[in-house]
Parts: structure tokens; sequence; C-alpha cells
């Protein structure tokens, strides 16, 4: 006789993973994957919507897509991943040591634009989704609660901010943190490490992340081989902000200790200091209130939530104000690791003998879907719900006109709204850091130097005193000037 408690008559009839009526075979409750990949689907859509809405409507936030872009796009032409943004000949892996994005090489030969790595990102937070979803059905036995979790994952502060500020490396770490995080709430130990270990590809201080996972291991009896992960993480970390960075980089250090060393004002701290702005900060401690609230502070009750003390160790300790709170693509990668860290929390408390306890872990997922609901009201993804979202007011216009003013294939200088949208057919520098290159065009954004300088040419005069450029094309706020 069929099983059909807590599985649906599809399910009962034709298991996730097995033969028709049969279990799968690790023994786990069958968990179809539709459901979770047509909700994946949806964010997917609705995380790239925003970004591409974003980037068309030249919103962009910082510098930081363009420099993906450029790095990308010579990955893409079996080049050194150069960033000329940060400076002439800059290699990247200088300044983060990302090599994982070389992944995106083969869409961006089909797709060479900044918009390739935006969809890319919107896919791997969307991925994360399908892990997250079908995870918490499998091991809490309700389809329910894994729609539900998968919506409250999706639509997470952390990813919506993350979203919001184009794409990031991170993005890869997202579907690799929620796979290992299964595999550690399945006992799958091999699979665990297999999905950690590329972790340190994808940015340095993943190093001590994969670290922890040795540690969850350890806890949870695989002493030798949790002993051997952590060793390994702490090893690559080691390895890349002593070795490999400073040896990619012009001033042959890992040049984000300044980020603990220095104050914003470039000041010398403390360790003393350090330690008591890090624990007398209330925007670091609001960010681990949400960071929790989302499940419900049950995640508390799984070994898993260790894995996210790395990531909120460098940002407490960081004198950056940007690090401290919920803004940012920061806290993405936290996100599938604190909903897993509930599902087995949920799944704990089950033999509690607090009945409180017990009655709690059967509400906890509908608390957290609702909990997302709210607090997706006042995030990034609202935007979408209103018109002015997708106007085109004068500044478009304004910007994609001082664009195409830019020849294809020449040299230019330019402002961070112009970056990215540049970087696929030009040489792009930054303003301020081409040095003692003097590019053949400047393609300035006049609304950030109206205060300094009001006069195009004044302002080319200041960046490069030995040349001389001429205005090419100019409307109230952007101005495109050529080297003569």
């Amino acid at each position: 006789m069929l099983d059909v408690q807590n599985r649906s008559a599809e399910e009962a009839v034709t298991g996730a993973t097995g033969p028709a009526g049969t279990e799968p075979p690790d023994g786990l409750p069958s968990a179809p994957l539709r459901p979770y990949l047509i909700l994946a689907g949806v964010l997917c859509g609705l995380y790239f919507l925003y970004s591409w809405v974003q980037y068309a409507h030249f919103r962009t936030p910082s510098w930081d897509l363009g420099i993906f872009g450029q790095s990308v796009r010579a990955y893409a032409e079996f080049r050194a991943p150069v960033v000329d943004i940060k400076g002439p000949g800059f290699q990247i892996l200088g300044d983060h040591f990302s090599p994982v994005t070389a992944l995106l090489a083969p869409l961006y030969w089909i797709w060479p634009s900044p918009v390739a790595l935006l969809f890319a990102q919107a896919a791997l937070f969307a991925a994360g989704a399908v892990v997250v979803g079908r995870t918490t059905q499998q091991i809490l036995g309700s389809r329910a609660a894994g729609l539900g979790l998968t919506v409250a994952y999706g639509l997470s502060w952390g990813l919506q901010e993350a979203v919001k500020s184009d794409f990031h490396e991170i993005a890869f770490a997202v579907p690799l943190l929620a796979l290992t995080c299964r595999a550690l709430l399945l006992g799958r130990w091999t699979a665990a490490v297999a999905w950690a270990a590329p972790l340190v590809l994808v940015k340095e201080d993943m190093g001590l992340t994969v670290a922890m996972v040795g540690a969850v291991l350890f806890l949870k009896g695989q002493k030798r081989l949790g002993a051997a992960v952590a060793g390994f993480g702490v090893a690559a970390f080691a390895l890349t902000v002593l070795v490999l960075i400073p040896a990619a980089s012009r001033v042959g250090e890992y040049d984000y200790w300044s980020k603990i060393e220095k104050t914003g004002q470039g000041a010398e701290t403390s360790f003393g200091q350090v330690i008591g702005d890090a624990l007398a900060s209330g925007e670091r401690w609001e960010m681990v209130f949400y960071l929790l609230a989302i499940t419900g502070f049950l995640a508390l009750r799984s070994p898993l939530v260790l894995l996210v003390l790395p990531t909120l160790g460098w940002r407490f300790l960081s004198q950056d104000p940007n690090h401290w709170g919920m803004h940012w693509h920061y806290s993405a990668i936290l996100m599938p690791v604190v909903f897993l860290a509930l599902v087995d929390g949920a799944r704990s408390v089950r033999t509690s003998p607090r009945a409180w306890l017990v009655s709690y872990g059967k509400v906890v997922v509908p608390v957290a879907t609702a909990v997302a609901l709210v607090l997706a009201a006042n995030l990034p993804l609202r935007e979408l719900m209103k018109s002015e979202t997708y106007r085109t007011d004068t500044r478009t216009v304004q910007a994609r006109a001082a664009v195409d003013a830019v020849p294809d294939g020449v040299s230019v200088e330019a402002d961070v709204s112009l970056l990215a949208h540049l970087t696929a057919d030009h040489r792009v520098y930054w303003v301020g850091t081409s040095g003692d290159v003097d590019p053949d065009y400047l393609a300035f954004d006049l609304r950030g130097w109206s205060q300094q300088v009001s006069d195009p040419v004044q302002l080319a005069s200041q960046l490069h005193p030995e040349a001389r450029y001429e205005i090419v094309h100019r409307s109230d706020g952007f101005a495109v000037l050529k080297k003569a």
C-alpha cells in the first residue's frame, strides 16, 4: 500500500528520483522539481527585470558592474583580467581573488554586455531557491512548507539588496552554499565538501567559510574530515591574502587590511578600538537581528548558523560603514545558510520536551514567510509595482545620447553612471584613475561636478593638463569631449 502521508498523489505514484511506486534511493521523501523550478523562474524574472530596468535607466549605484564587465570581457577575449577602471593595467586578481567569474566568459561570447552578468546573477540567486525549497519539503515533509520557504528566501532582504547593487562575484557563492547546507542536513559529507571547496575561488574571505564547514562536519561526528576541511579553508584564505593577491597587486599586499586598520578618515586604529566600535555599533547589531528574525530565530537551533560567523566577523571588524548594515550585497551569501538552518531547527524541535517549542516549530515556516512578505513591502523589488520605475525621463535620454556620442573602440574616461554602458566596446577608465594616460574621449555626468567646475573643458584641463579636449556633445546633464 502506498504511503501518501504528506505527499501528493503525483509524488506517491512517481517519486522524485525513484521509479514508480518506490521511495528515492536515499530514503528521503520525494519532492518533485517542477514547482520549485517554476517559482525559481518567476524569481529569476523579477531579479533580472529589476536589474535591467536599473541599468537601462542609468541608475547604476556604483562602479562595480563596470569593473566586473571589464574583467569578464577580458576573460572572454582570453586576456588577463585587467580592469583599467581601477587604474591603467590594473590586475583585478590583485584586488579580490575571484577567478570564478571566468565561468561567465562563454555567456559573454553570446551576449557581450554587462546585462549578461545581471542575468547570470539573477539565475544563480534563483537556483538557490530551488535548493532551499526542495530541501525544506524533503526534510519537513510538507510541500506547503517548501513552497513557503522558497518565497521567503526569494524575497529576503539579503538577496533583494544584492540585486539592487548590480552584479558581484558572490552570486556564485549563493547556490554553492545552499547545496553545501543541503548536503550537511542530509548527512552527505562528501557532497558537502565537494560543494564547499569551490567557494575559495569566489572570494578570498570564503576560505574562512569553508573552514567553518569543516567545523560543522566536526560537530556532526566527522572529526577527521572536518579537521581536514577546516585546515584547507584556513590554508586557502592565507594563501590568497598573503601570497596570491599580493603577487598580483601593485602595492605588494592585500589592500583591504586597511578596512580594519584605519578609519574611514584614514586615521590609525587600535585593536581595542576596533572591538569596542564593533560591539557598540547599533547598525551592525540591527543587521544581525534582521538576519535571525527572518527565520523566526529558530536558525539558532542549528549548527549551520556557524557558517555566517566568518562573514559577520569581518563585517563587524571593518571600519567601512558600507559593510555594517543591511544594504549592498554582503548579506546575500547568508540567506541560504540561515533559511536552511531554520529547516534544521524546525526538524530538531520536533522531539523537544518543551511543548511550546514543538508547537512553534510547526508554525515557524508560515511565520518566516509572513515576515518576508511584510519586509518586502519596503525592499527594492517593490519598485517593480510602480509605473514611474519604467518611465524614461530626460536624464536617461541624455545619458543614452552621451554614450552614443563615444565612438566604438576608443578609450574613454567616464563617471560611474556611464561606466558599465561603455565597457563592452571601449577601453574605459573611471574619472581620476587614468593616471598618465590621456584617453581619446571624456564623458562626464555634469551633476556630480556642478559645484566644483561648471565648464567641462576646464574640468578636462584639470584632469589632463598635458592634453587638450574639445566638446563634441553636451546636454543639460552630460558632456562628451574628444582629445584634439
